[in-house]
């Protein structure tokens, strides 16, 4: 017969071997639901991450003209946006500086892919023309011009010959805006020196002019919209709204730093004890055959 003592003993143990399987079903569960919990987030980072690559195709799509889809790659693809944008952001003197380097460019823009425009509509026209009256003049004009035509008494001598400009460069004088800033048509003409063979060598790989009506305008309006964003982010100083501030007020005069501190420590004293009695059974479970324990109380 067993005694009392060995009875109490026994009780005890399964009692103790009950809180370590307690204790155990508990950790695993815990990291069940740490696996679990893993593979959720990245089930949601492959998901993010497909909606990206779709949203990345879906934006790629081109749109129904090619001038539109020539400027859409030539702001993404260039230097235009940035130059602009660093030039435009460093006149902080005053507005006026700005307002005038915004309206230098946009008018240059306008002014450089003008005469590309009429030149390509009437390229066609004069390839023509040139081909036709060609073939009469050769049948026409039949001309023994000699060794040297500046003996000829027809010869006409032109000593002057008139300077041609480098390619975009524009005297300031000509550049300038009557009545606008100096300083910042100073910065446009400069920055204009840059980006201008950039817009005219995409300008001209179109022909259509369809293309090349859209290609200006929504240039020119996608600059401007790209300058008020500009004149957005200098804009910097913002008033706090009145409610905020009296809100933050209240809030610090409504905090109860004791009865906080008290909370929290007596969740550090709970979190201790637990900690305590996790260890002893930890200690418990060392001298103990586990498996055969559950199988006897099984």
């Amino acid at each position: 017969m067993i005694n009392r003592e060995e009875f109490a003993q026994e009780m005890k143990l399964r009692e103790n071997v009950r809180k370590a399987i307690k204790l155990i079903n508990a950790r695993n569960n815990r990291q069940l639901a740490e696996t679990k919990a893993n593979e959720t987030q990245l089930r949601v980072v492959i998901q993010d991450l497909l909606k990206e690559a779709q949203a990345a195709v879906t934006t790629s799509a081109k749109h129904a003209n090619t001038g539109i889809n020539m400027l859409e790659d030539l702001l993404k693809n260039s230097n235009i946006l940035s130059v602009l944008e660093k030039g435009y952001k460093s006149l902080t003197t005053d507005k006026e500086q700005r307002i005038s380097y915004k309206n230098h460019i946009l008018v240059a823009v306008e002014k450089a892919l003008a005469p590309e425009e009429s030149r390509k509509l009437s390229a066609d026209t004069e390839v023509e023309a040139t081909e036709e009256e060609g073939g009469a003049l050769a049948e026409d004009i039949n001309i023994d011009v000699g060794d040297n035509p500046e003996d000829d008494p027809d010869f006409i001598d032109v000593e002057e010959k008139e300077v041609v400009k480098d390619d975009g460069e524009v005297e300031k004088e000509e550049f300038a805006i009557t009545g606008e800033d100096k300083t910042g048509r100073n910065k446009a003409y400069t920055d204009f020196q840059t980006i201008s063979k950039v817009i005219l060598r995409a300008y001209d790989d179109l022909d259509n002019p369809e293309d090349l009506d859209l290609f200006e305008e929504y240039l020119i309006k996608n600059l401007a919209l790209y300058f008020d964003k500009f004149e957005a982010d200098l804009e910097t100083t913002v008033e706090e709204p009145a409610a905020a501030a009296d809100a933050e007020a209240n809030l610090g005069a409504e905090e109860a730093p004791g009865e906080e501190a008290d909370l929290e420590g007596g969740e550090e004293e709970a979190d201790l004890e637990g900690g305590e009695e996790e260890l002893e059974l930890q200690e418990v479970l060392k001298h103990l055959n586990v498996d055969d324990i559950i199988k006897n109380l099984l």
